[in-house]
């Protein structure tokens, strides 16, 4: 019937929306796919398949990440912003996933509102993958996991600890603890807290101070005090922020082999010292460069399913 869309795609719009199995799997390919890269491997899985990429709010990795992934897959991808398309000139979510869908494979969607992804992907004929959203960005926690496991192994059990505003980055942060099975530690400014209705687990707990949270911590975590969009809230967070800073002392308390993660970009002195982001147990530019191999690894199963390939 005109207008009805397949009910069994399979779209990656927050971390819950895949089992442990099939994030495991996911690690175990873009471990395959990252070797061949580097061993500059020919790998065209995706010929003649095209993801559109749409982007209400700006990016750097986002953007690089997924063009240049689904290229290197032999395939090919678009680019719009609102300027360069109807959106921006008030199409209705649900009529641009009917449209968009009907003339590619898959898309990414980097949009505000949680609530817009979902009506876009529950209109659509193909796989729709969330690149940021006000309330998630799970693609950069996929990409965060991948890199602790390959420098500590399993994340199974660790303990992380999340310095900052409760933020899109925690709650793709809050859901990955449910699914792995791993403790949060989570330390945010008064004014700033968790919302309830955007936790699902009980795999954390609340720490007023952020060295404390730090304590025992196998993996650190922070980003920007002002995300995208609250730019006129920055002197006010600057503030509130005061003594949040991720630096040596608190590095000194988690693990001794602790690592640092920042999805970036940074602010020196700010949200991390120059010391921990440019130390030994910084591994942000590993944790920056696996967006590309995740996302690769994620597109190939969206839509070819799982690949025996080694």
């Amino acid at each position: 019937m005109a207008g009805t869309t397949p009910t069994n795609i399979k779209h990656f719009l927050q971390f819950s929306d895949f089992t442990r199995a099939e994030f495991e799997y996911l690690i175990e390919r873009a471990t395959v796919i990252k070797r061949k890269f580097k061993n500059y491997e020919i790998y065209h899985p995706l010929v003649d398949r095209t993801l559109v990429m749409v982007f209400e709010k700006n990016s750097t990795r986002t953007r690089l990440s997924f063009e240049a992934g689904m290229h290197q897959l032999g395939g090919a991808a678009i680019y719009l912003n609102t300027r360069d398309s109807q959106l921006g000139r008030g199409e209705p979510v649900e009529d641009a996933g009917q449209v968009m869908s009907r003339m590619c494979d898959i898309i990414m969607v980097r949009t505000f509102g949680q609530d817009i992804i979902e009506r876009f992907a529950a209109h659509s004929r193909v796989p729709v993958i969330n690149g940021l959203t006000n309330e998630h960005h799970p693609c950069q926690v996929l990409a965060d996991i991948f890199t602790y496991y390959e420098h500590r192994g399993s994340i199974v059990g660790k303990t992380v600890a999340w310095i900052g505003d409760a933020n899109n980055m925690l709650y793709s942060w809050l859901q990955a603890a449910e699914v792995f099975g791993f403790h949060l530690n989570v330390s945010t400014p008064k004014g700033y807290d968790l919302d309830p209705a955007l936790v699902t687990t009980k795999n954390y707990t609340l720490f007023e101070n952020p060295s404390d949270a730090c304590a025992g911590a196998h993996l650190v975590n922070t980003d920007v005090w002002t995300s995208m969009g609250y730019e006129k809230e920055n002197a006010e967070r600057l503030k509130a922020f005061d003594g949040f800073i991720v630096d040596e002392a608190k590095m000194a308390r988690a693990s001794s082999d602790a690592l640092f993660m920042h999805c970036l970009p940074a602010h020196r002195g700010e949200e991390v010292s120059a010391g921990v982001i440019d130390g030994p147990q910084s591994v942000v530019w590993d944790e920056a460069e696996n967006r590309l191999h995740v996302q690769k690894a994620l597109i190939e199963y969206l839509l070819l399913g799982r690949i025996e390939d080694k």
